[in-house]
């Protein structure tokens, strides 16, 4: 009897409707994944848009909401503390970021290169573990390994009878404190991509450059790092939408202090939104910070990225 078929009452075989069959398959299957997401993302984000028009304010909950248009952006945008925890943010992005991709790709390099395949597979798999580390957890690790007192950092320090020295007390150092646990955790993200990357570039051509040149930037420079432009992209992506959006990190970590020192701009938003509890400005300061991360996303796409 062939698939899809069985005899009826009169005998005759009687064609199940497969498709359709399938199709109700894949609506069960899908249906819990696509609830979750527009209970998790696209309904917060239509409810942050929505508020970004509202007179909102959370600590009066029977107060109406009235429809104000514009009068929340207008705010943000004369808002100089808002503008100076922006600045903060790429003040962070343009720090860590090209030291994260420049590490990372000294790791993927030395892991690229043949030989050594067991302290190979070791290093892949210590490279995990800041990935594995949830950011709330990294930022309390950072106030044990920057505390003044019996922190990891300053005991290194004392070693070269240095320090010690006030780290999460200082605004610049508190700054730098926050920018070493990010380069810490997310270093990895950025070796394991472009390793990915690495993989990409055909072995007969690595070879015959090798017999070309001696030299290892030339290789770098015109045989893989087109081959990785691809992976650069990705984690330009991925590293500015997450610290356009760090939040566990830098609030457990310092709070965004001392005084506004670490305050990034999610940590701004969440004191206008929870602390002042004015919903409406700060869901027009989340929505005009999702608009910025889309415009970056894709001058990132139109300058970097290349297929090869």
């Amino acid at each position: 009897m062939s698939s899809g078929t069985q005899p009826d009452g009169s005998g005759k075989p009687r064609v199940f409707p497969t498709l359709w069959n399938n199709g109700r398959a894949a609506f069960a299957f899908l249906a819990p994944a696509v609830v979750a997401l527009a209970m998790i993302g696209i309904f917060p984000t239509v409810f942050a848009l929505v508020n970004s028009f509202r007179r909102y304010n959370l600590a009066k909950p029977r107060d109406p909401t009235p429809f104000i248009g514009f009068d929340n952006y207008l705010t943000v945008f004369n808002d100089a503390s808002f503008w100076g925890a922006l600045g903060r943010t790429f003040t962070f992005l343009i720090t860590v970021v090209p030291i994260q991709l420049a590490l990372g790709l000294i790791i993927a390099l030395l892991l690229h290169k043949p030989g050594l395949s067991g302290f190979k597979l070791l290093a892949r798999l210590s490279l995990v573990i800041p990935l594995a580390t949830a950011p709330a957890v990294a930022g309390l690790i950072g106030r044990l390994v920057f505390n003044r007192d019996f922190g990891v950092a300053n005991a290194v320090l004392a070693l070269v009878n240095a320090g010690p020295v006030e780290w999460l007390g200082d605004t610049t150092n508190a700054f730098i404190a926050v920018a070493l646990m990010d380069i810490w955790q997310w270093t990895p993200f950025c070796a394991l991509v472009l390793l990915a990357g690495l993989t990409m570039v055909p072995n007969e051509v690595e070879e015959a450059a090798r017999l070309e040149t001696r030299s290892r930037w030339q290789i770098v420079r015109y045989v893989q790092l087109p081959f990785l432009l691809p992976s650069i992209t990705v984690i330009l992506i991925l590293r500015t939408a997450d610290i356009l959006k760090m939040f566990d990190t830098v609030f457990t970590m310092t709070r965004g202090g001392p005084g506004a020192a670490t305050e990034l701009v999610s940590v701004y938003i969440q004191r206008v939104g929870f602390r002042v509890f004015d919903q409406g400005v700060a869901s027009a300061q989340a929505i005009l910070l999702l608009i910025l991360t889309i415009i970056l996303a894709r001058l990132y796409i139109k300058f970097v990225y290349r297929e090869i």
